[in-house]
């Protein structure tokens, strides 16, 4: 089983944190000790950083949340795009460090992305240089709406062509119920995929978390 995972998507609002939830309870359901992580998280406000938070709680760890998201910023917008509103210039070592400090602590990492894949963390460094960085299994995550089957097949193609290990697609019904074209278009994903499709999270009720039955690891090609 993989030492880790990177979380990523095909969009912003995919529904990353809930895959990455219920990758992190199935993870623990079969005795994995996992850390986590979100590296860098936006619109940021006076509740903290959500995700992380989200994150820390599946996990049920007490690594602090500095060093879980250890770049908070404000505007809701791509991390690069947010810390040049601030007025910042991100440092990549310093997640690399807090990364490798959480790694120490367990055996097995969790760690999800902001926006999709070739979003900028830093100038010239995106998520995908991260997730190769770190040396992680990537997670893709695709909207269920209209619009995905570009959106997803984009991706694995750009994960394939970095090299990038693709533990599997997770289909995210995070905008609620389908209408009966995106229903039918969907179809059309999912016989594309094939046997990279390894989960699909229906629609959670208000304040619902995924179980760790959610997802099959069994499944996951790394």
């Amino acid at each position: 089983m993989s030492r880790g995972y990177f979380v990523t998507g095909t969009d912003t609002g995919v529904g990353k944190t809930v895959v990455a939830c219920a990758l992190i309870r199935a993870l623990c359901a079969v005795g994995r000790d996992v850390g986590v992580m979100k590296p860098a998280e936006t619109g940021v406000g006076s509740d903290g950083p959500l995700d992380a938070q989200a994150l820390r709680a599946a996990a049920g760890v007490e690594d602090s949340l500095d060093e879980i998201c250890p770049i908070q910023l404000a505007l809701p917008a791509a991390p690069s795009v947010a810390a040049a509103h601030e007025g910042r210039r991100l440092d990549v070592a310093s997640v690399r460090k807090a990364y490798d400090t959480l790694a120490a602590r367990h055996d097995c990492m969790v760690v999800e992305g902001a926006g999709g894949l070739l979003v900028p963390l830093a100038e010239g460094f995106t998520m995908a240089d991260l997730a190769g960085e770190l040396d992680l299994s990537v997670l893709l995550v695709a909207r269920a709406a209209l619009g995905t089957i570009n959106h997803t097949l984009l991706s694995v193609e750009a994960i394939d062509a970095r090299g990038l290990g693709l533990a599997g697609v997770v289909i995210s019904h995070a905008t609620g119920a389908l209408t009966d074209a995106d229903a039918k278009n969907l179809v059309a994903l999912r016989e594309a995929l094939g046997p990279r499709l390894v989960g699909e999270i229906l629609p959670l009720g208000e304040g619902d978390g995924p179980t760790a039955e959610a997802l099959d690891l069994g499944r996951f090609a790394l």
